[in-house]
């Protein structure tokens, strides 16, 4: 399905939550192809009892048939040794529906589940035992009808659309698969890596930052909540105060013309999305901003580095901690 950047809300993702591109795919109608979702190893004691935003969702026993709806819920519970049986594909990987960090997880594909609007006969096709959508659109209509199929586990109380972290994400899917224990370990192993990294570069610690993306409709700019600003606090950096002050209910605003050297900072990250990144740097708003000019200013233009950045989950963080501090460092440094 197309996708328009910058909507808002339920219509959306594709420029708030990610703007990075919102995947879709025919979902077959028979389950008999899917890959089984149950792992060796649990060390969960059910019944278990997972709170969310739409109640307490009762979990009977280990679920062995696993459909993961959310955004990064696939690749969450692949990270903890589960293989669901249905998957969307939020970044349009294709294939399995996972980035090249979650690649050779599967033992066999997922049937791949639209994302935006799931086909409900294909999710229960899949006789799925619990269905995970803990970062999505998180209507009640939408969690109505999966619960329906399945116990439904979304977004923790009090979390927004496309808001889940991805310590809660862990979190919620750790309990759900009786993971809670490998959930904590790699919750652990993450948060060190950024310690590690934070420390190996003490002069991110303070330095103002400006994360923004370009689209066909023009520039915009990333506030805390979402997953990008996140990760670039949690190394120490602060967002640009000018651009935080126009935080409203969304975790992206739109950047007009006039606009555009709230981008300029210290450090200043945009990528391209559903554009060349030559729009970007040919663009003569982007040449005159002064980070621009004296070259504290990055694009990133690796797809896969982009879609790290913007998976919000355990995986693709390592993978845009090991590959995108460097260029940060880089950056800042000339």
């Amino acid at each position: 399905m197309s996708v328009r950047p910058f909507l808002r809300g339920a219509t959306l993702l594709a420029a708030t939550a990610l703007l990075a591109g919102c995947g879709s795919g025919d979902a077959g109608s028979s389950g008999e192809t899917a890959a089984s979702s149950s792992p060796s190893g649990s060390g969960g004691a059910f019944p278990v009892t997972v709170e969310t935003a739409f109640g307490d969702v009762g979990i009977p026993e280990e679920p062995q048939r696993v459909v993961a709806l959310g955004w990064s819920d696939a690749e969450t519970a692949l990270a903890l040794g589960v293989q669901p049986v249905g998957a969307s594909d939020w970044l349009a990987f294709g294939g399995e529906g996972v980035g090249p960090w979650a690649e050779g997880r599967y033992g066999q594909a997922p049937e791949i589940i639209e994302t935006l609007e799931p086909s409900l006969e294909a999710i229960a096709a899949l006789q799925p035992d619990v269905i995970l959508d803990t970062r999505s659109p998180a209507t009640q209509e939408r969690y109505d009808a999966l619960s329906a199929i399945a116990p439904t586990v979304g977004q923790p109380e009090g979390v927004g659309p496309y808001l889940t972290t991805w310590q809660q994400q862990l979190d919620l899917v750790g309990r759900a698969l009786g993971r809670e224990e490998q959930a904590d370990e790699l919750q652990a192993e993450v948060e060190q890596q950024f310690t590690e990294a934070a420390e190996a570069h003490p002069e991110f610690d303070g330095t103002e930052v400006a994360v923004g993306a370009y689209t066909s409709e023009g520039f915009g700019a990333y506030v805390r909540g979402d997953t990008r600003v996140d990760f670039m606090e949690a190394l120490g950096f602060t967002n640009e105060p000018a651009i935080q002050d126009l935080a409203g209910q969304s975790f992206f605003v739109s950047i007009s013309e006039e606009q555009v050297p709230l981008l300029d900072a210290p450090l200043t990250v945009v990528f391209p999305i559903f554009v060349e990144a030559s729009q970007i740097t040919d663009n003569p708003l982007w040449q005159s901003l002064p980070s621009v000019q004296q070259g504290n200013a990055l694009v990133l233009e690796d797809q896969a580095l982009v879609n790290a950045f913007s998976s919000g989950s355990a995986l693709g963080t390592q993978y845009a901690l090991e590959n995108a501090v460097p260029l940060f460092a880089e950056t800042l440094a000339d």
